[in-house]
């Protein structure tokens, strides 16, 4: 099924679940149909099984959205001890996305399901009546099962999925790796359990290339320990100054944590020029996407964030983005970062979504099925893949998913044929003029930034601890967020969010 068709689905309301290799664009259909949703009037909540992946679509986790936290089975009454904000949340739903359904446990999707039944008061009706759309590569990395825990496996061995019967949108055009390359070959021989000597061969052939001489490009490692040794090692190699970001907040500190713990910006970024970088966030210009690689080259005078050599060709002055952590509708957090990482190593599970440029890839370690496919499949062909060690762990894919991927192929033909009507729709959706965008693309940026601090001199300067000081002063004493903007040389909503940080939303409105 083509993305034209899947987004008519999904419009017309149906529950579905949606799949596909690595690289055929599930993220970007559902951030299209959540905004199309939402723009009809939709309440959607936005979910994932992780944190990092929920950031990817700006929504929360599925345990904490419908209440089951860790817990492995429901309590009795479990719904009367639900809080009066996340019954109204479930209740007020009409989308409920869940991503990287893979790594969630067969039982962990039927507690779902009866906590939508039970607080929504509809027992006969699958999640209670709520449109659910699920998202995931079961070829990836899967739910795990430890010895202290329920045992389980995954999502379609579940009652609430036999129930639900889902419709099945398996994207199939590729976005990522070129078709006609070796690499593509190789990914489609490990899904299809047709993994021979000669795509080995080609893999172990990359173990003997060197990258060449003065390029930096990222290391994957199964290990954090590995990537966070690295990345200082190699930051304290570069000559000259450190710039230093550090991130600005909004909301409760248990919020922020949990936000914190997703987003692969870290909190304190420390940079060089030299530095190699990644981006970790999508461009709405599409100058980048989360993980395009590139070089701190400059800094921008005006406002000193970091100026970005992508591989891509493109120089762009990277300017701070938010990432918010949403709860149905309501907005529990958020944190404003330059979207930059260090990009000289990182850890398998954390390059889950992202397009590398080129990689370089230690698996020696691997110890899980799917974990050797996340990583080969993060590059878009075979000469931009530098393997330093592989296991045969990393070529092995779980046979229960090649079983389950048969299954989801032959339904998803089926469910492209009773849906081919919705193909005018889709054609007609693609030929509406596309509406102009503003461009925001760094260009004049810093005459804007001059004009605003003909107002406000300290517009866009770091907060230095003094500010801070004098800025907590000030609002201890009751001045108004007019007067410390004045005090301060810097826009009110500045002030605002910086007391937020501070205080919290509920104190500063």
């Amino acid at each position: 099924m083509n993305q034209g068709l899947a987004l008519e689905v999904l419009l017309a309301g149906e529950s579905a679940f949606v799949t596909g290799p690595a690289g055929t664009g599930k993220t970007y259909l559902l951030n299209q149909f959540v905004k199309l949703a939402k723009n009809g009037g939709k309440h959607v909540s936005v979910t994932a099984t992780t944190g990092l992946a929920a950031t990817h679509l700006g929504g929360t986790t599925i345990h904490a959205w419908s209440g089951i936290g860790v817990q492995d089975s429901l309590p009795d009454r479990f719904a009367d001890h639900l809080s009066k904000t996340r019954r109204e949340i479930i209740e007020k739903t009409d989308v409920l996305l869940i991503d990287e359904i893979s790594m969630m446990h067969d039982y962990r999707l039927d507690m779902v399901d009866e906590v939508c039944r039970l607080v929504r008061k509809q027992p006969d009706v699958p999640f209670g009546g709520i449109q659910v759309v699920m998202s995931g590569d079961f070829f990836q990395l899967p739910p795990v099962n430890r010895g202290d825990s329920r045992q389980g496996g995954f999502v379609v061995n579940s009652n609430a999925w036999r129930e639900l019967q889902p419709v099945i949108i398996y994207l199939t055009e590729q976005f990522r790796q070129d078709e006609n390359d070796d690499l593509a070959d190789i990914l489609t021989a490990m899904r299809a359990g047709e993994l021979r000597r000669h795509h080995a061969e080609k893999l172990l052939e990359r173990t003997e290339v060197e990258v060449p001489y003065g390029e930096l490009i990222t290391e994957l490692h199964t290990l954090n320990i590995d990537v966070d040794k690295i990345n200082e090692n190699k930051l304290k190699e570069l000559g000259g100054d450190e710039l230093i970001y550090t991130q600005h907040t909004t909301g409760a500190d248990n919020y922020v944590q949990n936000l914190q713990r997703s987003v692969l910006a870290p909190a304190v970024l420390t940079l060089k020029q030299g530095a190699l970088v990644m981006a970790v966030k999508n461009d709405p210009n599409r100058r980048y996407v989360n993980g395009s690689i590139g070089t701190v080259v400059d800094f921008e005078p005006a406002t000193e964030f970091p100026v970005v050599q992508f591989m891509n060709g493109k120089e762009v002055t990277m300017q701070p983005d938010t990432w918010e952590l949403r709860d149905g509708d309501k907005k529990r957090a958020s944190i404003s970062q330059v979207p930059l990482r260090l990009a000289y190593a990182i850890t398998v599970h954390k390059s889950q979504g992202m397009t590398l440029d080129a990689a370089r890839v230690d698996l020696k370690r691997a110890f899980v099925e799917g974990m050797g496919y996340v990583a080969l499949s993060r590059v878009r062909n075979l000469a931009s893949l530098y393997i330093s060690g592989i296991n045969q762990m990393a070529l092995k894919i779980s046979p229960v998913a090649q079983e389950i991927d048969v299954n989801l192929r032959d339904q998803a033909a089926k469910d492209a044929m009773r849906f081919a009507h919705l193909k005018v729709a889709a054609k007609k959706r693609e030929a509406e003029p596309a509406k102009d965008k503003k461009n925001s693309s760094g260009t004049g940026w810093q005459e804007k930034i001059a004009k605003m601090r003909e107002t406000y001199p300290n517009a866009y300067k770091p907060w230095e601890k003094q500010d801070d000081d004098t800025l907590k002063l000030g609002f201890t004493n009751g001045e108004t967020v007019k007067q410390l903007s004045k005090k301060l040389g810097r826009h009110e909503g500045s002030i605002t969010m910086r007391l937020q940080k501070h205080y919290g939303e509920d104190i500063v409105q």
